[in-house]
């Protein structure tokens, strides 16, 4: 009998489409596939959704467990992720945080896991966890700064019940074409600079990490 194949799910929470992120996803896609994965991508802010409503619906003791009731474009997504064997997600950056789509989903998703009897996860899948985080910071502002929110979504990651890996592409290039905008805090030579020298390793990680994750 054949071996099944694994199913991975990969989301771009960022709003660009074929920018820092989603080249990054996308690379990590190619590495799912490398291994055999069956894969799937997605583009977060395609889809029509709010953060929990707070129905606790999904609480309810005459209910199917891990399962969001809201009817919105992310629960049939919060099932298929729940289904999958790896999940592969990017956000970038926004005011040290991870982009407001990105929080829902990892909020409502979290939150259809979570037992409030006991605060275990209800869970007793095994889903692997790999999560991209593109930013123009540098890497000392990564380190020094985002950590604990890094650190929290791992936290948040024992509920899946599987492997997590997480990876930073700092310094990024913003645009194409610096002049076109009010942006003299940045200095485009250094940025491009960064993106010819580091950003093909950035892509190259995340190609390694979609295929371990995927195996």
């Amino acid at each position: 009998m054949k071996d099944k194949k694994m199913k991975t799910i990969i989301i771009n929470a960022s709003p660009r489409k074929n920018w820092n992120t989603a080249q990054l996803l996308k690379s990590a896609q190619e590495g799912a596939k490398s291994v055999g994965a069956d894969t799937e991508y997605i583009d977060l802010y395609d889809l029509n959704f709010t953060g929990c409503r707070s129905c606790l619906a999904c609480k309810r003791k005459d209910v199917q467990r891990c399962k969001c009731y809201w009817k919105d474009d992310l629960s049939p997504l919060i099932d298929k992720i729940l289904q999958a064997d790896t999940l592969l997600i990017g956000s970038p950056i926004y005011l040290s945080n991870t982009t407001s789509q990105f929080n829902a989903l990892f909020e409502r998703l979290i939150f259809v896991m979570l037992s409030y009897d006991d605060y275990s996860s209800y869970f007793k899948g095994k889903i692997n966890l790999g999560i991209f985080y593109t930013m123009n910071a540098p890497k000392q502002y990564y380190e020094q700064v985002l950590k604990p929110l890094v650190q929290n979504h791992i936290n948040m990651a024992r509920f899946f019940n599987g492997k997590v890996e997480t990876y930073a592409s700092c310094d990024t290039l913003q645009v194409s074409d610096y002049n076109k905008y009010s942006m003299a805090g940045f200095n485009e030579e250094h940025k491009k600079q960064v993106r010819e020298t580091q950003f093909p390793k950035d892509l190259q990680e995340a190609f390694n990490i979609g295929a371990k994750l995927s195996k």
